[in-house]
């Protein structure tokens, strides 16, 4: 087998484990992030509908930032607006297939400091 092969099943057991623990529901939905080598992208999920509450992207900022762990922390704080917006004051956090660090972890902080509860 590739190498290319082991790692990406590597990767979709990790992701698998993770949403085996990790579900959201219409009053507590689940917040998923998922992170390219250039951009970062965060969804509220309901599991119980199947459906997309809100989402952002880093494409949607207005400012420009240096790092990309900056693009992430805006990310989160543009998340947790748009679900405030939407009566969502809770949720759960699906970190994926990575490690909580980094541009992961700036997400979440981000969306805790605008005042999502996670």
């Amino acid at each position: 087998m590739k190498k290319y092969q082991v790692k990406n099943q590597a990767k979709a057991r990790r992701r698998q484990r993770v949403r085996m623990k990790v579900s959201g529901t219409a009053e507590r939905p689940r917040l998923s992030v998922y992170r390219s080598l250039e951009h970062v992208y965060a969804q509220l999920i309901d599991d119980a509908s199947g459906k997309t509450l809100v989402s952002a992207k880093d494409s949607e900022l207005k400012e420009k930032l240096k790092t990309k762990t900056d693009k992430a922390l805006a990310v989160g704080k543009l998340i947790a607006e748009k679900a405030l917006a939407k009566d969502i004051k809770e949720a759960v956090f699906d970190k994926g297939a990575c490690k909580f660090h980094g541009r992961v972890k700036a997400v979440a902080e981000g969306a805790r400091e605008k005042g999502l509860k996670i």
